[in-house]
């Protein structure tokens, strides 16, 4: 099984690349955002947690989305590769993903970071906010916010990855096209060499 973070900013255009990563490679796209906006519209207990705080562009808490994650790689265990887009976001909860996969015997093949400029960032996101209906991507300053978190916060989990000599960069600000061959060329890579000690399905 093979593991990749799908890691950028808001706006880098991650859900766009995995959704063909995922078309491409027949992996699972777990995108950490998608399924708490989905928790928040459906009312649940972890949707009202989270709620108030990502309306103001910041991060759910570490321990509910750990809690999630972990749920995600007990009930998917014949999955032939995972890609996670938006996780983790913060060093407690890499760390804590290790621990998850170890138990399972695998780790984090790669991560792939989506490198834009921040003023296209917005650009994207106020655009994207036009049709997505979300109030997060129509609000200027709720978007720089969210941009300023991620760089305080999220960027240091690269330096994490790259610790481990897993961290790759990829120019986000390519055309879509480019983006994805040079996402795909990293992916092949790892078919032809794994790192994983267990490459069979859990």
């Amino acid at each position: 099984m093979i593991n990749i973070v799908l890691f950028g900013a808001p706006g880098a255009g991650k859900g766009t690349q995995a959704g063909k990563l995922t078309e491409r490679y027949h992996f699972n796209h777990i995108s950490t955002g998608d399924i708490i906006r989905q928790e928040i519209k459906d009312a649940t207990a972890f949707g009202l947690t989270v709620r108030d705080a990502i309306s103001r562009g910041e991060l759910a808490p570490d321990e509910v989305v750990i809690e999630m994650i972990d749920n995600y790689m007990h009930t998917h265990r014949e999955a032939a590769g995972n890609i996670f887009d938006g996780f983790p976001r913060t060093i407690p909860q890499a760390e804590a993903f290790d621990g998850i996969l170890a138990a399972h015997g695998l780790g984090i093949d790669v991560m792939l970071e989506l490198v834009v400029p921040e003023e296209e960032l917005v650009q994207r996101i106020l655009l994207r906010g036009q049709c997505s209906g979300r109030a997060d991507d129509a609000d200027e300053s709720v978007i720089r916010n969210r941009i300023e978190i991620y760089n305080a916060q999220t960027s240091t989990v690269a330096d994490y990855y790259r610790s481990q000599g897993k961290y790759v960069p990829i120019d986000g600000s390519s055309s879509m096209e480019k983006v994805f061959g040079d996402l795909c060329k990293e992916i092949d890579k790892l078919k032809l060499h794994p790192i994983n000690s267990s490459t069979s399905p859990m």
